[in-house]
Order: C-alpha cells, then sequence, then structure tokens
C-alpha cells in the first residue's frame, strides 16, 4: 500500500541484514547546483528487521517527532550529559551512589539509549548481585536518565518505571545463586550430556563464566587448538581475560563451534544469539525443573570457583581464570603473567 505524501518511506536495502528495513521521512528539499534537479532532502529514523516494525517506527516518529541526531545517543553519553547538569547541584554522597549504580551498567554503555528495552534493564538488575537498597539506587539511576532522555526528545518511551525489584525485596537478590552445584549433581549432568543445554551448564561450571559473558561469545574468539577463549566484552575491568577451556569439556565446545554457521558459540535452535532472558526462561530453567534442582546461571560460577578452592589451585590462578573484580592486589594485578597453558593445568585439577 503506497504511504501518504510527506509521510515518510520504508524500503529493503540489499544484502543480508540484521535490519533490512530503512526508515526515512523527507524533511526538505534543494536545488542540486550542477544539475538544476530539485532532490529530496531526507532523515533517517531507524531500521527495522521487518517492513512491519518499520511502519510502526514510522509512525512512532509522526505521531511525536523527536530529535533524530539526539536519539543516537548511548547509554553512556546520556549519562553523561545528565551527570554534567546534575551532579553539580548534589552531595558528594549522592555522586558517589549514582556512580556505583553506573558501574554496574557495562552492558548498556554502547547500546543506543533510544534502543534500550526493559529486558536489557532488568538484565542488569538481575545478573548485578547487588542487595535491594542497593538495587533501589540503581532503578533510581535509571528513572533519572529516563527523564532527562524524554525533556530532550532522545527517546519518547520510559522503560524504568517498569523495572521490577519485588522479587529482591528483604533478602540479596543472588542468595539462591550461592547454592552451588553438589558432585552428584554435576554427575547426573554428565549423565544427561548428550544433550547440548545441558553440556552448557557444564560448560559454566568447568569455565567460571558470568553468564552474559559466556551467551555474547562469538566464534572468533574461541581458540580450540590453544584451549582457550577470550572474553573481550565483562562488566569488570578484571573480566577481560583468557578463560582456559578444561579437557572433559573441550568436545562440548567444538560440537557447538562446528555445528552451525551462527557467529556466536551458543545459540538457539534457529541458530540466533542467546539474550539472557530468552536462555534463563526456556532453557535453563526448565532443565532445572526437570531434574528438580533449584540454581540459576551464577550457580556455575560459584560451583567453578569452588572446585577450585578444593583443588588447591593457587588463589592467583583462580582469581585469572574467573576475573574477579576487586579481588586481586595490586601485584596480582600488574606483576602476574600467566600463559595458557599453565591456567589449562589448573582448569583441569576440577
Amino acid at each position: 500500500m503506497r504511504l501518504p505524501n510527506g509521510y515518510g518511506s520504508v524500503k529493503k536495502m540489499s544484502g543480508k541484514r540484521r535490519r533490512p528495513y530503512a526508515v526515512r521521512k523527507t524533511v526538505g528539499w534543494h536545488v542540486n547546483p550542477e544539475t538544476g534537479k530539485t532532490v529530496q532532502e531526507q532523515i533517517t529514523i531507524g531500521y527495522a528487521a521487518t517492513r512491519a516494525e518499520g511502519l510502526q517506527m514510522l509512525a512512532e516518529y509522526n505521531n511525536n517527532p523527536f530529535d533524530i541526531k539526539a536519539s543516537k545517543a548511548t547509554f553512556q553519553e546520556v549519562y553523561e550529559r545528565w551527570s554534567k547538569e546534575k551532579f553539580p547541584t548534589i552531595s558528594k554522597s549522592n555522586v558517589k551512589g549514582y556512580e556505583a549504580s553506573y558501574r554496574v551498567c557495562g552492558t548498556l554503555y554502547n547500546k543506543v539509549f533510544r534502543d534500550i528495552r526493559l529486558m536489557d534493564l532488568q538484565f542488569v538488575v538481575d545478573t548485578c548481585e547487588k542487595n535491594y537498597p542497593t538495587l533501589k539506587k540503581l532503578k533510581g539511576l535509571f528513572n533519572q536518565l529516563y527523564a532527562y532522555a524524554m525533556k530532550n526528545d532522545i527517546c519518547n518511551k520510559d522503560y524504568s518505571e517498569f523495572v521490577d525489584l519485588s522479587r529482591y525485596k528483604d533478602k540479596n537478590p543472588n542468595k539462591r545463586d550461592r547454592n552451588k552445584f553438589t558432585k552428584e549433581q554435576i554427575a547426573r549432568l554428565w549423565e544427561l550430556a548428550e544433550d547440548p543445554y545441558y553440556q552448557i551448564v557444564l560448560m559454566l561450571i568447568y569455565n567460571g563464566c558470568r553468564i552474559s559473558e559466556f551467551l555474547d561469545l562469538k566464534k572468533e574468539n574461541v581458540h580450540l587448538e590453544e584451549q582457550y577463549f577470550d572474553v573481550i566484552a565483562s562488566k569488570t575491568e578484571n573480566g577481560l581475560r583468557k578463560v582456559p577451556i578444561a579437557d572433559k569439556v573441550l568436545p562440548f565446545y567444538k560440537a557447538w563451534y562446528e555445528g552451525s554457521q551462527c557467529e556466536y558459540l551458543l545459540h538457539t535452535p534457529d541458530q540466533k544469539h542467546f539474550d539472557y532472558r530468552n536462555y534463563y526462561d526456556s532453557y535453563f530453567t526448565p532443565l532445572m525443573e526437570q531434574l528438580g534442582y533449584d540454581q540459576t546461571p551464577h550457580c556455575t560460577r560459584h560451583t567453578c570457583i569452588s572446585m577450585l578452592t578444593e583443588a588447591h589451585v593457587d588463589q592467583t590462578m583462580i582469581k585469572k581464570i574467573v576475573g574477579h573484580s576487586g579481588a586481586m592486589t595490586l601485584t596480582e594485578r600488574v606483576y602476574t603473567h600467566l600463559d595458557i597453558e599453565t591456567l589449562v593445568e589448573a582448569i583441569n585439577k576440577i
């Protein structure tokens, strides 16, 4: 169906793209001095996965036009602009509180603010390992940033009001996460290891990764022959590291690596990137319920650390493997350089 004149357009671009539909609108005209022809001046509102999504995007823009340039701002850029205005007006203690909240938002830093959805905000809450009072401050930061963004036409919907903290009231949000897998439970997982999704649980237990780090791992950062992978995006500086692959789970990595054309090591059955909520709700939780277990993905990390400790692996080595934030001394961070063979030898002790 042809769109009304001046409404805008949704056109599919050539090539293989995740969002192939360009959403544009004409904002003016000018005469080309060389050809004498009248030329449209267009702005690109965004890109969509489907034509229907593009039409919705165009309709929202026409109903509530926003500053296109401002709408490209990332979470980090919005925070910097907001804090520049806000911090001079509040106490130092409040500034420190907002800064502490911002530090746990690493997964959002480079996301275009307008593209952030509720699931992205909830992911930060669900995985930051903070208590209820701290989570209230984190939600307060979200509220402040969305108020600033809407006031400045960066976005036109506030997802922060829907962030759910109720499950964490009067308790540590990850208290359950301290429930490590027992030897008997791990043995049962090995009995089911032909299932690729039970393999993921075992891979997590034997690498100590944060679930977000592992789901975001791309094949280009997996080195099967040398038996390690690079974590290049983490919520902490110490989290950027080389993670050894234990001998006993190496076949699982090879199977996932060679079993699809997806750029990520782990993926959905239709070879799409796992997001945390999809993996947790549709895969991890059903597997645990099937076995009668009550662990969460973070329990795999706690289990790995406990197993390494029980195997008398040096504490510095453990910190290097799991990327423990704030746990390393200055000497450990600066002077300890462990080669990958040493790390593989350590992980093979569990």
